[in-house]
């Protein structure tokens, strides 16, 4: 079996960005370069990068790691853009299935909902997908391959998605050319409500890229090109933002409540307390092991261990307590 790192090396083309001044493989994201100044001022977290050890059948391919998850059943879960786009393994490493071969255009978000079922965003394909954990589709929003508006519907470039305590459906879209806005849905798919649309003003996005949902119900909007984190209830009123040097690229929240932030291009994984204040940092902008061409998304295991999909270099990142 091949790791991840020898897996992407050799089934991934590379495509040369000149305008960035780096290298780049097909299904990464070309946006900005890794950029050490966007980095917060922050302590270390207390983590060190190790391989991830991933067992990858042979006869399989990973592509470029958009999002992970961990299951309640303690399976990792990688949403990657190869031909095999959710691939589940167990808690050793050891490969347990895929799925989703062709139903996919540019894999994105990936969550958990309460009841332990996994959603995915399609940013490309314009959908968005409700599974069991054997990977049975239990609810679609949006139409495969038409982007529109979601009053018809239709949902234009998807990023992310939420799901509350109530089963209300949370999903951003618009990441550069749809609208951005957060659309509220029904446990059923109906639209609600949304709110949002481009700017820089206060309930405005540029390329709403994460959002998350605590304890108390309100809704963590990671706005990643206007460098902050807004905070919302969830009928849309805005109560505060955060400001970052980075792009705020993917949020998490662990069981214990606890609030972590993937920096895009600060290459950098952030421990934010109640007031979205780095508490500690681990990562940073490179090549070697640990360091991202992009920090997108993020989640930890049982155990404590941090897995980070990276989708510029791209690499699956592994980091456990010092």
């Amino acid at each position: 079996m091949l790791t991840l790192a020898g897996r992407v090396a050799r089934t991934l083309v590379p495509v040369v960005a000149i305008t960035l001044g780096v290298t780049t493989f097909a299904g990464a994201q070309v946006l900005d370069a890794p950029d050490p100044a966007q980095m917060e001022d922050a302590p270390d977290l207390g983590y060190r990068p190790v391989p991830h050890g991933l067992q990858i059948p042979d006869n399989m391919e990973m592509g470029a790691p958009s999002s992970v998850v961990w299951t309640s059943r303690n399976h990792l879960v990688v949403f990657n853009r190869g031909p095999h786009p959710l691939m589940k393994f167990d808690a050793d490493g050891r490969f347990v299935r895929a799925w989703g071969q062709g139903d996919y255009v540019r894999p994105h978000g990936m969550r958990l909902d309460p009841d332990g079922n996994i959603w995915t965003t399609d940013v490309n394909g314009h959908t968005v997908r409700k599974m069991n954990l054997e990977g049975e589709v239990l609810l679609t929003i949006g139409t495969q391959g038409q982007a529109g508006d979601a009053s018809d519907g239709l949902l234009n470039e998807p990023t992310d998605l939420t799901i509350n305590a109530a089963g209300e459906i949370f999903v951003l879209v618009g990441h550069g050319r749809g609208e951005p806005r957060l659309l509220k849905f029904d446990r059923t798919g109906k639209l609600m409500t949304s709110w949002g649309g481009p700017g820089t003003a206060p309930g405005k996005f540029d390329t709403p890229h994460s959002i998350v949902v605590d304890q108390a119900g309100l809704l963590y909007v990671a706005d990643r090109q206007n460098r902050r984190v807004q905070i919302f209830d969830d009928e849309g009123t805005y109560i505060k933002e955060w400001a970052y040097k980075g792009l705020p690229c993917g949020l998490h929240i662990h069981s214990d409540q606890q609030m972590y932030l993937a920096s895009g291009f600060a290459g950098e994984i952030l421990r934010l307390d109640g007031n979205g204040k780095a508490l500690g940092r681990t990562g940073q902008p490179g090549k070697g092991l640990g360091e991202f061409g992009e920090a997108h998304y993020m989640t930890m295991a049982p155990n404590g261990d941090i897995w980070v999909a990276d989708t510029v270099r791209p690499a699956l990142h592994k980091f456990v307590s010092k």
